[in-house]
């Protein structure tokens, strides 16, 4: 399927771009990916890892390893986190349940940030760790009665991803860029994704997409009108079709389902949305949908041929399971045979009834017959 960046080419032509990701689909380094399953995340992980002093008051055992380099000072980081009072396991902060990434600026953060950001220092991209952190380098001997809510003088445990993240000497934030510098940005994460997915590295090009989506969060979205929001949705919509692409592959067909409805939020008719959207539907046996999804893309792009297929398989696979009910049901509704062993539990009470009655047949015979005399 050839799927190019941008334009107005909804053609599928073959399944090239499923191979080679949308811009014909690098990382420099990488927003939210994970190789394992989710886990719940209502108490820390239990992390058998060595644990590692980074810091008097910080110490980390890694849950994932990462690739690359780690980050220099005033680089942008952006990562996920999870953070529980140590004493009590009470959760204060999960930004995976906001789906939404942290952006931490090495040099620049928060001081309650500071045990969390000597942490995230000495991670490479796309590595999780467990980071336990003294209250000195948390959230201090006041503690915090607002949002976050942490007591006073607590020890903290934190679970981090580390997404990716950019080396700019200014330690320049994204609130601080100009609008065609985010979107510069986000181009260029895109770009290194699309690398990494013809290498097949799907999990380093979705971080790469996810960094890139980062870049251009709702809050950014909503200020932007006209031309700025069509050359951010340029950059925004095919590394969400990307990684649901990515998704497809890795068989996470919910995750990719949601990826193209993002899209199609802002572009209904887009094909390739409605395109992997019924593909990943069908995966999961949401046969009435997936119909839906696919012959809308064939609607618009009544020619292409991935389209005209999956409709094809689709319907062959509504022909087989029809097939299977009809066996399964076929002798549901007629005439019932008898089991061998009623039948034989008929034949011997006929056989004893019929015993019986002679039996009794005779006595009253034979009484008659000697009143008679």
């Amino acid at each position: 399927m050839e799927e190019r960046d941008g334009g107005n080419d909804n053609t599928f032509k073959d399944e090239i771009s499923d191979e080679k990701g949308d811009d014909g689909i690098t990382i420099e380094n990488a927003s939210v990916v994970r190789n394992d399953p989710v886990q719940d995340g209502t108490s820390p992980p239990k992390v058998d890892s060595p644990t590692e002093s980074l810091h008097e008051k910080v110490q980390k055992q890694i849950i994932k390893e990462g690739y690359g380099k780690e980050p220099s000072k005033l680089s942008t980081c952006f990562l996920h986190y999870r953070a529980w009072v140590k004493s009590t396991l009470h959760k204060f902060e999960d930004t995976w349940q906001e789906q939404h990434p942290t952006e931490l600026v090495l040099g620049k953060e928060k001081k309650q940030m500071a045990g969390l950001a000597i942490g995230v220092a000495s991670m490479k991209s796309g590595e999780k760790a467990l980071f336990h952190v003294g209250w000195e380098y948390g959230y201090g001997e006041e503690g915090s009665f607002s949002f976050p809510n942490v007591p006073p003088m607590a020890d903290l445990l934190y679970e981090v991803e580390l997404i990716g993240f950019d080396e700019v000497k200014e330690g320049k934030a994204r609130s601080d860029m100009t609008v065609e510098e985010r979107i510069e940005a986000a181009d260029r994460r895109k770009k290194e994704g699309n690398a990494l997915f013809s290498e097949e590295k799907l999990q380093e090009a979705m971080q790469q997409y996810e960094m890139a989506i980062a870049y251009m969060g709702d809050d950014f979205m909503f200020q932007l009108f006209g031309k700025y929001r069509d050359m951010a949705l340029a950059v925004k919509n095919p590394c969400h079709l990307n990684m649901a692409q990515c998704l497809i592959k890795l068989k996470r067909y919910d995750e990719a389902i949601a990826q193209c409805t993002i899209v199609l939020s802002e572009d209904e008719n887009n094909v390739k949305a409605l395109f992997r959207r019924g593909k990943a539907r069908a995966a999961l046996g949401q046969t009435d949908s997936a119909r839906d999804d696919l012959q809308k893309a064939r609607k618009f792009a009544p020619d292409d041929k991935a389209v005209v297929r999956e409709l094809k398989l689709l319907a062959e696979h509504e022909k087989e399971v029809y097939q299977k009910q009809k066996e399964l049901y076929k002798g549901l509704f007629g005439p019932r045979p008898e089991p061998p062993e009623a039948k034989t539990s008929s034949k011997n009470f006929l056989v004893i009834f019929f015993a019986w009655f002679f039996s009794l047949f005779s006595r009253i015979f034979k009484r008659s017959g000697h009143k008679s005399d």
